[in-house]
C-alpha cells in the first residue's frame, strides 16, 4: 500500500464529508452554521465551546483544529480500509460497497460511542446529514481507492 494512494484516498474522501456536512448544516433550519462542523471537531481541545448552541460560534483556532483532525482521522481510517476492508473486495463495485460499509461503521462507533465521551459538541450536528456524509465519505473512499490500483505488496514506506 503506497503512501499516495492512502493520502489521496483519505484526504479526497475527508473533503467530500466536509463539503456535504458544512453546506447542508449551514441551510437546514437550527443547524450548526457553515464552519460548525470542523469548529466542533476542533472543540475536542477549545473545550470552552463544549455547550454552545447552534448555530456554533466561530473560533479560528478550533476552525484549524478541526479541519486538520477531520483530515488526519481520515488518513488513519483510510490505512485501515486499506489493510483490511479493501482486500475484501473482488471488483471495483464491491470495493465501494464495503468502502459505504466501512463508512457506516465508522459513524455509529463515532457518533454512539467517541463523540458523546470526548466531544459532545458534535451531537448538535444533525445525525441523518452526518449519516449520509459518512455513507458519501466510504463511497468516495472506495472509488478513489479503486482508482489508483491494487499493490501486491504492503510498504508504507514506498
Amino acid at each position: 500500500m503506497d503512501r499516495r494512494r492512502i493520502l489521496i484516498a483519505g484526504i479526497g474522501a475527508s473533503l467530500v464529508l466536509a463539503m456535504w456536512e458544512m453546506i447542508v448544516e449551514a441551510v437546514v433550519p437550527d443547524g450548526a452554521g457553515f464552519f460548525g462542523p470542523p469548529i466542533a471537531i476542533g472543540a475536542t481541545i477549545v473545550r470552552d465551546l463544549q455547550g454552545s448552541a447552534n448555530p456554533i460560534p466561530f473560533n479560528a483556532v478550533a476552525l484549524v483544529l478541526g479541519l486538520m483532525g477531520h483530515m488526519m482521522n481520515s488518513v488513519i481510517l483510510a490505512v485501515i480500509f486499506g489493510l483490511t476492508v479493501s482486500r475484501l473486495a473482488p471488483s471495483a463495485a464491491a470495493t465501494i460497497g464495503l468502502g459505504m460499509a466501512w463508512g457506516v461503521a465508522v459513524f455509529a462507533a463515532m457518533w454512539f460511542v467517541v463523540v458523546p465521551a470526548i466531544d459532545p459538541l458534535m451531537l448538535n450536528l444533525n445525525a441523518a446529514v452526518l449519516f449520509a456524509a459518512h455513507l458519501m465519505w466510504g463511497a468516495a473512499l472506495g472509488v478513489i481507492w479503486t482508482r489508483f490500483g491494487a499493490t501486491s505488496e504492503l510498504s508504507l514506506a514506498r
